[in-house]
């Protein structure tokens, strides 16, 4: 059957929406498959450029970077090269929600989106940005996907978490307009008993997506009852994986029971931070948008830049978000460091890769049927106003135990523990949960914070 929606919406549709709501997206994809093609070296320049104009604006209209650069008599143009951001201090998950308001500039650009994080490290940030930062996320995602085959305008089945639905009945019409328009179809990703898992197949049949964008694990766990059944009835798709880490073994069924795997890594304080292209040798880092800097620490509390196929924490700057400026800032990730040496593609974008963190654990409900460790991850950006981290742990007799370290006082307020409530029995139906405000939660030995904990007999 010939497609005609497609093209219209790709071609027409999309590109007049997009400027009629003032956004430069069309025109900045554009030039970012222009851009993309750049030396490394060329690229490394852009960025020292939008690094100053960052720092100018910081200085100037920010009391939290006045008093850094300050403090270490630097100014905006002693930074010259990527390099000399190792004069500046790591911008720590504490501090980020510590200094939210001295980040934030009060000319503008002015912030227009505030978001608090899911907590997939266990500890939710806030962030906010400006419009044009906004448009950088939007233009850099297309960007990435479509070197992943996902193109505007196709039918996209997004297996993934699904947040409560807006309180709102005219929101709620709205985001169902919204996907209708533009060909998403949301299937919910964290329950894995069979009978789910066989919804989704049935809506793949359905819908006859053109591409799948899905949560790594849950891409994998429904790859598997595919190929177990002997169910794929369809010609290729390609899967775009996010959110956790995709791991061999959930690619190669990913492959078998769909199509071509391509992995990407993004957080929601800056979006797209890397994408595998068709050689899935490593992942580009969204150099336009971002500088994206592997660092190890020593013993003597020294950072350096990890040296290529070293692991190091990952570390972001994004350069256009001026309303509440976020350099250096640790994303709590570890990921493989890879040098300059260019892609077989022909791009120049450094990659890096692979990504050694993320990786959940997978709870049970009553009946044992698996459930995404992520599950809590999502409601929880809902509550991280109140909750600055959080742990989830599932006793052997798989009751679960929420346990949650508040900004302030000693209980969590009704509103918070009711919608907690309604979504565990709606994901983990007859399994008890108890919710406990404890003062800290203890690291790991390499100072990590667990945020899912499944206990294992002995």
């Amino acid at each position: 059957m010939i497609d005609l929606y497609g093209p219209l919406l790709a071609k027409a549709l999309f590109p007049a929406f997009e400027a009629a709501r003032g956004r430069p997206t069309v025109g900045l994809l554009r030039s970012l498959r222009e851009t993309e093609r750049w030396t490394p070296g060329a690229l490394r320049d852009l960025q020292v450029g939008l690094l100053r104009r960052l720092l100018r604006h910081a200085y100037r209209h920010t009391a939290f970077y006045r008093q850094v650069l300050d403090e270490r008599n630097l100014s905006p143009e002693d930074f010259t090269a990527i390099e000399d951001l190792a004069r500046l201090p790591l911008l720590e998950r504490p501090i980020v929600r510590a200094s939210i308001d001295a980040r934030t500039a009060r000319v503008p650009p002015l912030p227009v989106i505030t978001k608090t994080t899911s907590g997939s490290s266990g500890e939710p940030v806030t962030v906010r940005y400006n419009a044009e930062s906004r448009h950088w996320r939007d233009a850099i995602r297309w960007r990435g996907y479509g070197w992943g085959g996902y193109r505007i305008g196709m039918r996209a089945l997004h297996y993934w978490g699904m947040a409560p639905p807006p309180a709102s009945w005219w929101k709620r019409k709205k985001v169902e307009v919204d996907r209708l328009v533009k060909r998403d179809l949301y299937v919910d990703s964290t329950p894995r008993g069979d009978d789910a898992l066989a919804g989704a197949v049935a809506q793949i049949r359905k819908f006859r997506p053109q591409v799948i964008v899905a949560y790594a694990n849950g891409a994998g766990a429904l790859a598997r009852y595919v190929n177990d059944r002997g169910v794929r009835d369809w010609d290729a798709i390609p899967v775009l994986t996010g959110a956790e880490r995709l791991l061999p073994h959930d690619r190669t069924a990913i492959e078998q029971a769909f199509g071509p795997a391509f992995d990407t890594y993004g957080c929601r304080e800056v979006m797209l931070i890397g994408s595998e292209c068709e050689v899935h040798d490593g992942m580009h880092t969204s150099m336009e948008n971002l500088i994206v800097e592997l660092v190890v620490r020593e013993p003597d509390g020294a950072v350096r830049a990890a040296r290529p196929g070293e692991s190091g924490e990952v570390v972001v700057t994004d350069l256009h978000n001026l309303a509440c400026p976020m350099i250096r800032y640790v994303t709590g990730d570890l990921a493989v460091a890879r040098g300059d040496a260019r892609c077989a593609c022909g791009r120049g974008l450094v990659r890096i890769g692979p990504i050694e963190g993320r990786v959940t654990e997978t709870l049970v409900d009553a009946q044992g049927r698996a459930v995404s460790g992520l599950v809590f991850n999502i409601v929880l950006a809902i509550v991280g106003d109140v909750a600055r981290a959080f742990q989830v742990v599932q006793r052997l007799d798989r009751s679960i135990v929420l346990k949650v370290v508040l900004f302030r006082g000693d209980s969590l307020p009704e509103r918070e523990t009711r919608i907690l409530r309604e979504h565990a029995e709606r994901y983990l139906p007859g399994v008890p949960l108890a919710i406990e405000v404890v003062p800290e939660i203890p690291l790991t030995a390499a100072g990590k914070l667990r945020p899912v904990v499944v206990e294992r007999p002995a």
